[in-house]
């Protein structure tokens, strides 16, 4: 017998649809204890809530999100707003008792991620966590089982980055991601850097010093009228990281960049090691690239198409390929499966923890100063 989870969404947006329609397929999955049901939805939209009405059967709907966290029929929360409403949203649905699963940067800044993180602390009960999608695909998956089990012998290098080309286009109108105000001054960064920093951060890379360089490559937007209006944020990123480990450092390279031409949500990580190097790009999700070494022997890269293999168990079978929505499947049932075995569990692999999400704010925050003063800057 399958335990029921009650979700509550607050924000029904593309993520928030995404949620639901994942959750319609969990007998997807073999063999889970657990089981989410979306019973509730937050939006101050009508045709949002409509929608989640009439395509999902949910019939709770609300534009208030405090009417929704008093729902003594809601466990949990996924909640997917604008940064600058992360820390109130997060901290009055942690004090409201619920477990959340928060979109990152989980606060608009470092102080805003403190006072979330600090409010958790306050309740050790429940399991707070972030999301992060892409390092459920199976080649990377693949990628940090090896280098958890040492195969990759001393790390020379690595390279993380998630790479759009939805703002190529100059006429994009302004969106809220474009203002300091909603945003936040990362960006780019804090939209898009949890997804790659997750691995390095699991596997225990944390950058010691950061040198970026930071683009705002069109400045000016037209408005909802058309009228051009100031675009305030960062597009694209690249930031060069020390990390310390032993035997000696090694330089750890993450780009987020909204401008990358030709790139379509592609997140990729790539690791060059003495006795292993391995690469995965979501641009081509079933292939794994290899290329283990030993002295005197030949240096090739080999592919392997690995197909579909999940943390989880599915119906799938191994020869199918693996998408987004598979990702995201894979990620809400590490979240349920922790909130089941409690946070002190270990799950195959978490999503992002609350110590990740600070780790990301004190590399980004560190990026600002770096790029500012044209220098390497200590995170």
């Amino acid at each position: 017998m399958q335990k029921r989870l009650r979700f509550g969404i607050i924000g029904g947006g593309l993520m928030g649809r995404e949620f639901v329609s994942a959750a319609a397929r969990w007998c997807h999955l073999t063999d889970m204890p657990v089981r989410p049901e979306v019973v509730a939805v937050c939006d101050t939209r009508p045709e949002a809530l409509e929608w989640f009405a009439e395509a999902a059967g949910v019939s709770r709907t609300t534009a208030d999100y405090r009417e929704l966290l008093a729902d003594d029929d809601v466990d949990a929360v996924y909640c997917a707003v604008p940064h600058n409403l992360h820390e109130r949203f997060y901290c009055d649905t942690i004090a409201a008792g619920k477990h959340l699963l928060g979109e990152k940067p989980f606060g608009i800044d470092l102080e805003a991620n403190a006072r979330i993180v600090a409010a958790a602390a306050e309740r050790d009960d429940l399991v707070v966590r972030c999301c992060s999608e892409f390092p459920y695909f199976p080649g990377a998956q693949r990628i940090v089982e090896h280098i958890r089990a040492g195969r990759v012998g001393r790390v020379l290098e690595a390279e993380v980055g998630f790479l759009h080309c939805s703002d190529m286009n100059p006429d994009k109108p302004l969106n809220w991601k474009r203002t300091i105000a909603a945003n936040g001054e990362y960006g780019c960064m804090g939209d898009l850097g949890l997804h790659i920093l997750h691995v390095p951060l699991r596997v225990g890379w944390v950058p010691r010093n950061v040198r970026a360089i930071l683009s705002n490559i069109f400045p000016r937007r037209p408005d909802g009228s058309g009228e051009p209006a100031a675009c305030e944020t960062w597009d694209n990123a690249t930031l060069l990281c020390e990390v310390e480990r032993e035997g000696g450092s090694f330089p750890l390279t993450a780009k987020t960049h909204r401008i990358s031409p030709g790139e379509t949500n592609t997140w990729y990580i790539s690791v060059c090691g003495t006795r292993l190097s391995a690469r995965f790009s979501t641009r081509r999700p079933r292939t794994l690239e290899t290329m283990p070494y030993e002295p005197g022997g030949r240096q090739c890269w080999r592919e392997e198409a690995i197909g579909y293999q999940s943390v989880y168990p599915t119906i799938t079978g191994s020869i199918f390929e693996f998408g987004f929505g598979d990702a995201l499947l894979q990620m809400i049932a590490a979240f349920c499966h922790q909130v089941l075995e409690g946070n002190g569990a270990e799950v195959p692999f978490g999503c992002g923890s609350l110590e990740e999400t600070q780790w990301t704010h004190r590399i980004f925050t560190a990026a600002l100063r770096s790029h500012a003063r044209r220098e390497v800057v200590g995170v």
